[in-house]
């Protein structure tokens, strides 16, 4: 992103992080929490592996993921644009402590139920979807329009440390103590995101009514208004088709068990291989998130992603393997982050509660019903063959999608056009 003043530098823009206290509890209560979720899915998808020995009951945590996000993603994203949105946050979060408490006791007890254990993943995966459309509106409120792209690249560093350190963690900690202590993990980072989600200032959206008054919030849906927006709804149809069509985690195990000869030390591999690309990638964001070329910077990524691991099915070692999903971490990262930034700085305000609601189901329902559609066709086919097909179907849909939308080809970010305001930084809507 080329602001006036801005340095030209490669690496991660940390200017988020110095100037607003604010962001920077977020960005915190965020890391610890993702580290926590990375070591429990490890540990839901090793648990539910060691109960049923199937690429299709690892696929059913994909189902189990989904259909909640679906239901109250939606509606977190109404709530985000008509109450206060620190509070919505602050209620979705104690939730998610719940459900983890839920999954540390149902482990305990030695409950074999793989329904109660999907039952209690999807009670989490509802807290979390009614809360992410509030959380994804806060950067852009607590940031000046010229570091929300910094922000969210932060963000993102932030979760792919916590994919690369989590599933190593969590296999030492089921090593040495099984399953109950790799949730109880994840209890304690939720309870530490909790405590930062208090000292958030009150954020009610803009265009909101006041308690007991009129106001003017718009009625249009979320659906509705990015349909309407070729950039939207081009960016979420570009990450729908890359993680629809070529999500690979649930064939992970399958892969591994084929390959590799079923060693858990690998299967970790697997997951921070995809880390390490996304990390590299973030540590060099600046190059990203100062250019203006947002939308085709996420084309092009995503179409790296599909033919990443179209050759990850290929490869028939493990170093190549290895290098083929850090070449798609890295890939899905710069996706992620330009996607991120087109999506707030298009969206006024008073939408971008259900906007991100939409941004959100897409961004993680997509890629869990693409995790269940992995594993029922390995389960029909081969784990190579659905990641070989699947890789290739993605990125001829990205093609595709760059083929239909001019817009989002030509899109450039908007310089700021205020400077820097502190904890306090109006939106990133003037200007546009």
């Amino acid at each position: 992103m080329k602001g006036r003043g801005l340095p030209r530098g490669r690496f991660l823009d940390t200017r988020p992080l110095r100037g607003s206290r604010a962001f920077r509890d977020l960005w915190i209560g965020t890391s610890v929490s993702q580290l926590g979720g990375h070591m429990a899915n490890v540990a839901v998808l090793a648990q539910v592996w060691e109960l049923t020995g199937s690429p299709l009951g690892t696929g059913a945590i994909g189902i189990a993921t989904a259909l909640p996000m679906l239901l109250f993603g939606l509606l977190g994203g109404t709530l985000a644009d008509t109450v206060d949105r620190r509070a919505v946050v602050r209620a979705a979060t104690a939730g998610q402590l719940l459900a983890s408490a839920g999954l540390c006791a149902q482990a305990l007890a030695g409950d074999r139920s793989v329904p109660a254990l999907l039952a209690l993943v999807a009670a989490g995966t509802a807290c979390g979807a009614l809360g992410a459309p509030a959380r994804r509106t806060l950067p852009v409120r607590l940031l000046p329009a010229d570091q929300v792209a910094a922000g969210l690249a932060l963000t993102n560093v932030s979760f792919q440390a916590a994919m690369l350190a989590g599933p190593a963690l969590a296999g030492l900690v089921i090593a040495r103590w099984g399953f109950p202590a790799a949730y109880a993990a994840q209890a304690a980072a939720t309870a530490v995101s909790v405590l930062t989600v208090l000292r958030l200032p009150a954020m009610r959206p803009e265009g909101a009514a006041a308690p007991g008054g009129g106001g003017n919030r718009p009625r249009r849906g979320g659906w509705r208004f990015v349909l309407r927006r070729p950039t939207l709804w081009g960016s979420m149809a570009t990450d729908l088709s890359a993680t629809l069509l070529a999500m690979p985690v649930a064939l992970f195990p399958l892969v591994n068990e084929v390959r590799f000869g079923g060693d858990p030390r690998t299967l970790g591999l697997f997951l921070s291989a995809v880390a390490v690309g996304g990390i590299t990638a973030g540590l060099f964001s600046g190059t990203v998130t100062r250019r203006r070329r947002g939308g085709l910077v996420q084309l092009s990524a995503a179409a790296v992603w599909g033919l990443a691991l179209t050759c990850f099915g290929l490869a028939g070692s493990l170093w190549p393997a290895l290098g083929c999903l850090a070449v798609a971490g890295a890939a899905d990262t710069v996706s992620v982050i330009t996607r991120s930034a087109l999506v707030q700085l298009e969206t006024p305000d008073a939408y971008r509660g259900r906007v991100s609601s939409v941004e959100h189901v897409i961004g993680v329902a997509g890629p869990e019903l693409g995790n269940f559609r992995g594993g029922l066709l390995a389960s029909a086919t081969s784990a190579p063959f659905a990641l070989v097909l699947g890789g290739l179907t993605a990125a001829l849909a990205v093609a595709a999608v760059s083929a239909a939308n001019a817009p989002l080809r030509a899109y450039r970010t908007p310089e700021p056009a205020t400077a820097p305001a502190g904890d306090s930084a109006p939106s990133a809507d003037a200007g546009r």
